[in-house]
């Protein structure tokens, strides 16, 4: 049964209809299975979390450093900013920024005024800018500098009045900042000093200096949308998902639980993107709630990982899995590891055989911690199930998270029980308020069920042991069907990824005369490795000894490195659209000889 996203709103603050079976719950207190989650902002929560803490550090961007006191006022000297530019409660503002203190005193200024933000990502191609402002409804842009020669060409186009223009430099040590005007700033186009449609970072402050009518002092609700953030969901088109308040607060409240042993002062390593839920949710806001530093990481290079990480030392580090296995390339003996708390990898399925290596590795380098896999998605801000730092079970995505409700279901939405593959859904404070002005897709995944409760569909594969915990097993979409066989693209990847030899594989269907489709690997070899007939050979039968017949590979295809999605993830789409390209142009150059 779907349920319109005006009612969901409605839905998710009653509490639940029936309490779902929680085999979980005996590793929490009952408290900590009822939470109370305050009837207030994000950012009035940021506040109450932070208070009597000015002198410490928020922020360190590339050595610049910000305190508490420092980003309260510079948080309400840019609401009074939006407030004079014309923002409203209830309008939209695209923030269009890497990570960089602007982006997140935005996001947070935003929600002090009630108005909200829309996350996109400061690589997106200048139609995709241009669909998001229109499909959203955004009414202001603020974004980094080099994304003018993209923006110009189309904000006629939208509803936007006024484009804050920031510069990468605008926060960092003068030292630091004359280097990049020197080098990338000449390089980049800006807009024209007069032109009134366009405000620099310091011209827009300025203009809230002298504001005075403070219209953010209103009744703040949990419920209240607060962000959106994109995604393609289970089918794959692009979508708003809007977020509330309460989805913030109540991750807090979740982290607090789980990751006792970060402390005031902390570090937070804030590699991932502030338009993704990993980066937005537990990176930045999660850290600032902590009173913790976020260590703001705008442009991140793989091959200088190490030398990041011991430069700040920080005690906590969260990433996708191509992150940590990109560390594990890098041939540093000096590097030491034993100040890190917690090491957490989400986003993406971590392979078991990878979880292994990566663990060797932080022992090698002299961590006394273990990798601990989560699981989340856009649609729930961000996590929602993760193992635990003392015994993590391998090869699982852990427990859910205390008041948030995980289940495995069928396609008839028909809980199933232990050990039995279906969908794995959600169900709690923790799920996204809808999709924006998409009721269609949104009855797509929010579905409610028997009990009366609202779950959201995942799109993703697994199943729960007796004990709650959880085994994903790969996307439903991804599912490759090969003479009437279901074939699941992560169970070929986790056997071919255990040899020796590979350092990543993803597999893919491909036409079939007769089968419909056939399994197509993709591979990477790590470094002294190259392609052979033997090796190929070796494989082969490494798939026969550990797969079902109708699963095996047909075609293998070495690459240097594969495509990936802007959060990381291998980006099997693109790989089935060059893959369908290569046979066009094949059959194309054959019929030019017949």
């Amino acid at each position: 049964m779907s349920i319109n996203i005006y009612d969901m709103k409605f839905f998710q603050f009653l509490g639940f209809h029936k309490k779902p079976k929680a085999p979980w719950a005996k590793y929490y207190d009952k408290k900590d299975m009822n939470l109370k989650i305050p009837n207030m902002s994000l950012y009035q929560y940021f506040r109450n979390c932070t208070r009597n803490i000015g002198d410490r550090i928020a922020f360190d961007y590339y050595g610049a450093k910000t305190t508490y006191d420092q980003l309260y006022r510079e948080i309400t000297l840019c609401a009074k900013a939006f407030l004079k530019q014309g923002i409203r409660r209830g309008d939209v503002v695209t923030i269009c920024m890497p990570n960089t203190p602007e982006g997140i005193i935005c996001f947070l200024a935003l929600n002090k005024i009630g108005a909200v933000s829309n996350m996109i990502h400061p690589l997106s191609s200048e139609n995709e800018i241009k669909d998001t402002l229109i499909a959203t409804s955004s009414v202001m842009l603020v974004m980094i500098d080099i994304d003018y020669v993209k923006v110009k060409n189309i904000i006629k186009d939208t509803e936007v009045f006024r484009v804050i223009c920031v510069r990468a430099s605008d926060s960092m040590p003068w030292l630091l900042k004359m280097g990049y005007l020197v080098t990338q700033g000449r390089k980049t186009e800006l807009p024209k000093k007069k032109d009134p449609f366009y405000l620099t970072w310091k011209e827009f402050l300025e203009s809230g200096k002298n504001y005075v009518n403070h219209r953010y002092n209103y009744s703040h609700s949990k419920g209240d949308p607060a962000v959106m953030l994109h995604s393609g969901g289970t089918t794959g088109t692009p979508k708003a998902i809007v977020l509330s308040n309460a989805n913030f607060i109540v991750l807090i409240l979740q982290i607090k639980i789980r990751l006792t042993d970060l402390e005031p002062g902390d570090k937070c390593l804030a590699i991932m993107p502030i338009f993704h839920g990993f980066g937005l949710g537990v990176c930045v806001y999660a850290a600032l709630c902590l009173k913790a530093t976020c260590i703001l990481v705008p442009q991140f290079n793989a091959f200088e990982f190490d030398k990041l990480l011991d430069r700040y030392k920080p005690e906590f580090v969260i990433g996708v899995p191509t992150l940590f296995e990109a560390l594990m390339e890098i041939k540093n003996d000096h590097l030491r590891l034993d100040y890190l708390k917690y090491v957490i990898s989400g986003g993406d399925v971590l392979k078991p055989a990878v979880e292994e290596q990566i663990n060797q590795f932080l022992a090698d380098h002299g961590a006394k911690i273990k990798i601990i896999q989560g699981y989340g998605m856009s649609e729930c801000l961000s996590a929602v199930a993760l193992n635990f730092k003392e015994s993590p079970k391998p090869g699982t995505i852990g427990i859910p998270f205390p008041g948030c409700y995980m289940g495995i279901f069928s396609p008839e939405d028909e809980e199933l029980p232990y050990g039995v593959e279906g969908e794995i859904c959600v169900c709690g404070p923790n799920v996204m308020l809808g999709y924006y002005n998409n009721e269609k897709e949104t009855n797509e995944v929010l579905h409610l069920h028997k009990d009366g409760n609202i779950w959201l569909h995942s799109g993703d594969l697994g199943s729960m042991d007796r004990n709650g915990y959880i085994t994903y097993t790969g996307r439903i979409k991804r599912m490759i069907i090969s003479s009437g066989y279901n074939i699941y693209p992560n169970q070929i990847e986790n056997v071919l990824e255990e040899y020796p030899a590979v350092m990543l594989g993803s597999a893919i269907g491909v036409p079939h005369p007769y089968k419909g489709e056939v399994v197509k690997v993709f591979l990477v070899l790590k470094k002294g490795y190259t392609w052979s007939k033997q090796l190929e050979e070796e494989l082969r039968e490494l798939c026969k000894k550990n797969l079902p017949r109708y699963s095996l590979p047909a075609e293998y295809e070495v690459r240097k490195a594969l495509p990936k999605t802007m959060i990381g993830k291998v980006d099997f789409r693109k790989l089935q659209q060059e893959n369908k390209e290569e046979r066009e142009r094949e059959r194309n150059e054959a019929n030019k000889k017949v």
